[in-house]
Formats: structure tokens, C-alpha cells, sequence
């Protein structure tokens, strides 16, 4: 059924077959398929000297940038299991990443040099730190080293069960979880994204997100890989420097969070620059609101393909057709090789219209959480996946998300969904970012509140949200009270954290959100 069985056999398959076109554009510089098949034949080999063999996890805690991609696919080469840690991330955090995948080395920049180095008798499986750019070499090992390996295929068999990686999942409460994802994840995916976008050869996707995200690697890397066409590597989302990116690179696509779009869609001068490479945009990570939505087609004349997926299932598992019936304010249908289904909480299947959680199967379902069974059995069950998700499915297939199941507000016995109150949030013209939380209450268990970041320029008052709200939902879901704010926290890929709100609003008033954490488990 797919053309490849692992990642390893992809790119060196690719190379073969088409050595000489261009994969990889980043800055001024180009690598075609032949050239980072024989970097990444390097660092595998490399890696083996330094005793690394298939099956041993290594962590990258790298930028955006090239060394990425070389280092990730010298992994591929040898089965070893990349482990991406978000750059954003404290010490504290990354320790703890290296320590629960039991990573031997890991492969970081000059930037952390100083920070890993002092820790590392906090890290006793580590064997190796390798540095790009070091700041001198004591105590390291600098990346030219592992560069430096003989370029022919390394002798190593992977299969497609082999793990290909372990992506940490940023949950609301405690440490993060190591999801497993195999070579045959990674594949399957990636053939399922490339049909769904119709990507071909000539097709050039800009790469925006942060490369230690599923997003970056599947949908931006994998998936134009898999169909032979080409990635531009940008050191993240400027919006300085966005608009002139498409203009010199020609990208017929790219894949953003709806923040980003958020951020496009007042971006001014727009016309200035020549946009007519894009063939469609992607949105995915989160739900995108209505009104960001067909504000940016309005504006760019581009066709957006929103999707849903999550790490648990490698990438992408729903996504409104390229061609065909689109529903806006959906996110879609399955890919073909996946199925998705409405559950109740006693696994029972919903009809059309009921709300319960997204569930998914496929070839895209994660082995497990890393050393975690207990959160294995909760998560998948029977084969299929519970994503946490709350929706519902309508008469066509098509399937809608209004929430997660942790961020579902009960008062007084009310189920109230913070999407629906959001996506009317975002249609008044001063709103910039909208976030709709819980807070523990003694009478109601939790009351209904509502944090906004206005436009730049822009005032709102209180009484005008509510007011704006009172014409378009129920009374008992409008906020309580409204919290304006300069700026929301957000995850590297620009997902606002409603727990980061809530924890920070809750420290500074002294409310217990034990209980309601506990309660949401």
C-alpha cells in the first residue's frame, strides 16, 4: 500500500530516484535529496562509532535550522529514536526529558551548552553531549565529529514496528508524556497527508513551525518528502518577514496554527507582494474561528484546508477535503486509513448530532505513552484512540469540535463549552485573542469567565462583551466576569494555554484549583 516501509528507506529511496532536485531551501543556501542522503548517511555512521545503536533514544534541542534535519535523519538511518525537546523549554524540563527517555546523547546548540554541561551528573544515562557551535570543548563533543562518518548506507535493518520517535506532549497537569511513534506511523501518515493535499513534485511547502512539533515534521517535512516535491526551513513565523518569504522562495503551501493566521490577517501592505505560488495554507494544532478564517481567504485569495490531528496519532487524522464539499467551522472527515467515531464514556457510539469524544483508529494510532502503561490503557482502548476531544458528527461525515474534555465548564450542572462562547468573541471587531476558562466557585462549582487580549489600538469595556454576547448565546454561558489582558501565554506553536490563565489568575486571587483539576482527571 505505501511506496516506502520506513523513514530510513524514504529518504534513501528518494535520493535514487531523484539525486539531483532540490529538497531542502533554507536562507541562501539548497540541499538536494543526494546531498542530505549522504549528511545524514554521515552522522549515522557517526553515531555508531560513538556506540549508538538502533533502538537508543537521542534528544535534539535544536532550532530551526538545518542541523535538525541532518541530525533527525542520521537517526533515521541507524533506527535510533529521535526525541525533540522544545527550545523553550527550562532546565528543569529538559532534564527531566533526557532522564525519562533515557537518552545516551543528545545533540544541542552553543546556546545550551552551559546549561546542559552543569547538569549533566543530574543526567546519568547521558554519554555524550554533541555541540553546534560550541563555545569551547570541554566536556563536549562538537557536531563536526559525528558529521564526520564514512557517507555509505549504514548496515542497519529497521523495520517499520521500530520506533522512530518520542514527541513529549505538553499536558495541563503534571510532567509531560512520551508519545511512541513508529517508522510505520511516520509512512502511513505521511501517505495519507500527501493524497489529502495533493502534493506533487513541484509542490514547495514553507516550514514555519518549530521542528521539535509532529506538525513541522509530518505535514511540512515527511509528507512533501514522501511525494518527491521540496521544503523551505524558516527559523520560525516572523511576521516582518513572512510576506517577503513567499515572495522570494514561491512556496505552494504552508501549514499554521490560527494564530498565526490571526496575525496575517492584520498584517498590512499585503498586496505589495506576490502570493500567487499558494495553492492552499493548512490549519491545524487547534481549532481555527470562523471569523479568522474567512477573514484570511478574504484577504490572501487562498484556500485553507483545516484539519485535526494530535501526536497520539503522528500527525493528521481529519481534515476537510481539497476537493469537494468544505464546511467551515468543520474540521472535516477522516483520511482515507482512518477511521473516527463519537464515543460516550462508556464507549458507546453516538448518533449523528450527540456530543462525545473524538475517537480515532488507524495506522497513525501511537504504540503508547514511553513507560507509562497506566496512561496507555486510558488512552487506547480497543484499538481506538480517545484524543480528549469533545464533538459531534453531522448526517455527512463531517466532523465538528467544541472542545476538550478537560476544558469543558459544568455549572451548575450545565455543560458549557468554551468554543462556542469563543468563536462569538472573535467576531467583535476589537478582539484580538479570546480564552473562556472555568473557575472553581462554591455555589455554581464552576463560574464561566472570560480573558480577551484587544486588538492593538483598541479599548473594550466589560459591559460591551457582555452586551455583544447577550444577542448570540444563553445567558447562564456568558462570562461572569472579563478579564483584558496585554497578551496571553502561548506554546511554541502558538497554542494559547488556558492552564497557564487560569493558574495565574487563581495564584494571584488565591483560589485552590485542586478540586477542579482533580475533578477533570
Amino acid at each position: 500500500m505505501y511506496k516506502f516501509k520506513t523513514v530510513q528507506e524514504l529518504i534513501a529511496g528518494q535520493a535514487q530516484a531523484m539525486p539531483d532536485k532540490v529538497f531542502m531551501y533554507y536562507r541562501d543556501t539548497t540541499k538536494t535529496y543526494r546531498e542530505l542522503d549522504d549528511i545524514s548517511n554521515r552522522i549515522g555512521n557517526g553515531l555508531l562509532s560513538l556506540g549508538i545503536r538502533k533502538g537508543d533514544r537521542v534528544t535534539l534541542l535544536i532550532p530551526n535550522r538545518p542541523e535538525f534535519i541532518y541530525a533527525w535523519f542520521g537517526l533515521m538511518k541507524i533506527g535510533a529514536v529521535m526525541v525533540p525537546i522544545n527550545v523553550q523549554f527550562k532546565p528543569d524540563e529538559v532534564q527531566y526529558i533526557v532522564n525519562n527517555s533515557e537518552a545516551s546523547l543528545i545533540i544541542t546548540t552553543g546556546a545550551f551548552q552551559d546549561a546542559l554541561t552543569g547538569r549533566r551528573g543530574a543526567m546519568p544515562l547521558l554519554k555524550h553531549i554533541v555541540v553546534i557551535d560550541p563555545k569551547d570543548t570541554a566536556g563536549i563533543m562538537p557536531f563536526e565529529r559525528v558529521v564526520s562518518g564514512d557517507a555509505s548506507m549504514p548496515g542497519v535493518d529497521v523495520d517499520g514496528n521500530d520506533y522512530a520517535s518520542l514527541i513529549y506532549t505538553s499536558g495541563t497537569t503534571g510532567y509531560p508524556k512520551g508519545v511512541i511513534d513508529t517508522h510505520h506511523n511516520y509512512i502511513a501518515n505521511a501517505h495519507q497527508i500527501a493524497g489529502a493535499a495533493a502534493f506533487t513534485d513541484q509542490d514547495r511547502a514553507m516550514l514555519i513551525l518549530p521542528l521539535f512539533h509532529c506538525n513541522a515534521q509530518v505535514v511540512t517535512v515527511v509528507s512533501p518528502m514522501y511525494a518527491g516535491a521540496s521544503f523551505v526551513l524558516m527559523e520560525g513565523f516572523s511576521p516582518r518577514d513572512f510576506l517577503p518569504a513567499i515572495d522570494r522562495y514561491r512556496p505552494s503551501t504552508f501549514s499554521g496554527v490560527p494564530t498565526v493566521y490571526a496575525i496575517l490577517n492584520s498584517l498590512p501592505d499585503a498586496e505589495k507582494y506576490d502570493l500567487s505560488s499558494l495553492r492552499f495554507v493548512i490549519c491545524g494544532a487547534a481549532p481555527m474561528p470562523v471569523e479568522v478564517f474567512t477573514t484570511f481567504e478574504k484577504k490572501y485569495k487562498a484556500f485553507i484546508l483545516e484539519g485535526y490531528g494530535l501526536s497520539e496519532a503522528t500527525c493528521a487524522s481529519i481534515i476537510n477535503p481539497l476537493k469537494g464539499k468544505r464546511k467551515i467551522g468543520s474540521i472535516g472527515r477522516p483520511l482515507d486509513g482512518q477511521e473516527a467515531r463519537i464515543l460516550d464514556d462508556s464507549n458507546r457510539e453516538l448518533r449523528q448530532g450527540e456530543i462525545g469524544e473524538i475517537c480515532i483508529r488507524g495506522d497513525v494510532v501511537m504504540t503508547g505513552y514511553y513507560k507509562n502503561q497506566e496512561a496507555t490503557a486510558v488512552a487506547i482502548k480497543d484499538g481506538w484512540l480517545h484524543t480528549g476531544d469533545i464533538g459531534y458528527v453531522d448526517e455527512e461525515g463531517y466532523f465538528y469540535i467544541i472542545g476538550r474534555k478537560k476544558e469543558m465548564i459544568i455549572r451548575g450542572g450545565e455543560n458549557i463549552y468554551p468554543k462556542e462562547i469563543e468563536e462569538v468573541l472573535y467576531r467583535h471587531p476589537g478582539v484580538q485573542d479570546a480564552a473562556v476558562v472555568g473557575i472553581p466557585d462554591p455555589k455554581w462549582g464552576e463560574e464561566v469567565f472570560g480573558f480577551v487580549v484587544p486588538k492593538q489600538g483598541m479599548q473594550i469595556q466589560e459591559q460591551e462583551l457582555i452586551a455583544f454576547l447577550k444577542e448570540k448565546v444563553a445567558d447562564y454561558k456568558i462570562p461572569k466576569k472579563f478579564v483584558l489582558q496585554d497578551a496571553f501565554p502561548k506554546t511554541a506553536t502558538g497554542k494559547i494555554q488556558k492552564n497557564k490563565i487560569v493558574e495565574r489568575y487563581a495564584r494571584e486571587h488565591g483560589i485552590d484549583l485542586s478540586k477542579q483539576f482533580a475533578a477533570k482527571k
